[in-house]
């Protein structure tokens, strides 16, 4: 059990004046979550207290940069239980996702296949589709269940001697369905094939042990875990992490290079960090994970599952409410307004103080499994309440399509 009136303080977000005018209830948790006091904190610390850069001078202020990095570092790894020298720091699973594809792509030849589903995240998907085009192999996806979620039968049914990657979230970001990523690894490493996991909407809200999912590379945002914007991460095999190319080349990256175009590059993970890095946020990112790992993310994902087991067994007798995943295994509420477009009926939400998210959500290709065109969002975290939920419910009630165009007129 978590306090949640007690985390609530701890988010200036939560206490604004401005927006205790203006009620905000907060349920677009899947793009981005709010920020509690020790993260903000940790990034004015960094410019009030350090100012200096990391790797870049002999002074103490410079040392202490590269000690509280390394020290970060060594507070991710922790956290999804890898080795420090197998985390690479990134701004964010998006520039992750293409450091992975552009490293692996370089080994892909005519022939070879990538495996994915058509419910990925525009950036866990497109890095790959350029990778393939480049290369002259292809992308596969993998048969979804009619609700949308995957089972590992149907991606044995898919895995062959040219499958050398497998590419898919955890938790997807439109549906809110958990894969079995374990089961997935241990299958396609029977036929030689790299595993790379979208964490970004797995790892705000559950325990992840890189380890025992046995996962070769793990890739995520701390804006979506209570950490600043600009920043994320990504785990690697050390074994594969020495063998890939860098997407990057600069400062900080190479051991050596002369005018005759010999360049050697230090090893991994700071080969993979040219340079500067958004150290304010980098610390946040530490300060995030502290926060998190206090409050439990068993406690998080149980709060979560009790609030979204709550809201669905009252949309499900609402005749105006359309629900595409009732039975996600995460916070994530995806849902229509009978007879009324998504970015309309988002937009009668924000005019009764509900923040929520509609449109595609960035993974266009599962509009032909769904069967439509946009869905609206919400997402729900562990600073949500049951009254932030019972007023969401409130407003869904009152969402009719005459009410929704009433707010334009």
């Amino acid at each position: 059990m978590i306090n949640v009136e007690k985390i609530r303080k701890d988010f200036p977000m939560l206490q604004n004046k401005r927006m205790q005018n203006h009620r905000l209830v907060y349920l677009d948790n899947g793009a981005t979550t709010l920020k509690p006091n020790v993260v903000i904190d940790a990034v004015v610390d960094y410019y009030k207290n350090y100012g200096a850069n990391a790797h870049r001078g002999d002074y103490d202020l410079s040392y202490q940069v590269d000690q509280r990095y390394a020290k970060t570092r060594q507070t991710i790894a922790n956290f999804i239980n890898a080795d420090k020298d197998e985390i690479v720091f990134t701004s964010g699973a998006t520039e992750g996702l293409n450091m992975i594809a552009y490293g692996l792509g370089k080994k892909l030849s005519e022939g070879d296949v990538i495996l994915t589903t058509e419910a990925e995240h525009a950036s866990c998907i497109l890095p790959f589709m350029r990778e393939v085009n480049e290369h002259s192999a292809s992308i596969a996806y993998v048969p979804l269940h009619e609700d949308g979620r995957i089972y590992l039968k149907d991606v044995e049914s898919m895995m062959h001697e040219n499958v050398k990657i497998v590419v898919l979230a955890m938790i997807g970001n439109v549906l809110g369905y958990l894969a079995p990523i374990k089961e997935i690894c241990n299958l396609a490493h029977q036929y030689g094939a790299v595993v790379v996991v979208d964490g970004a909407q797995s790892i705000p809200h559950m325990e992840i042990d890189v380890k025992d999912l046995d996962c070769d590379f793990f890739v995520f945002s701390a804006h979506k875990m209570c950490g600043p914007t600009g920043v994320g991460a990504f785990y690697g095999k050390k074994e594969l992490l020495d063998k890939m190319e860098p997407l990057l080349l600069g400062g900080d990256s190479n051991a050596r290079f002369d005018n005759k175009c010999y360049i050697e590059l230090k090893h991994a993970p700071e080969k993979f960090e040219s340079g500067t890095q958004p150290l304010d946020a980098i610390f946040g990112f530490g300060e995030a994970i502290h926060y998190l790992e206090k409050i439990g993310m068993n406690n998080i994902m149980q709060h979560e599952k009790e609030l979204h087991a709550y809201a669905i067994k009252k949309l499900k007798k609402m005749d105006n409410i359309i629900l595409y995943n009732e039975d996600a295994d995460s916070g994530i509420i995806t849902f229509n307004v009978k007879d009324v477009f998504a970015q309309d009926a988002a937009s009668f939400f924000n005019a009764n103080g509900v923040a929520v998210r509609s449109g595609q959500h960035c993974a266009k290709l599962l509009q032909n499994i769904l069967g439509i065109s946009a869905t609206v969002r919400a997402s729900i975290y562990f600073y949500n309440t049951k009254e932030d939920v019972d007023y969401f419910l409130e407003i869904c009630e009152k969402a009719t399509r005459e009410a929704c165009l009433d707010i334009f007129f």
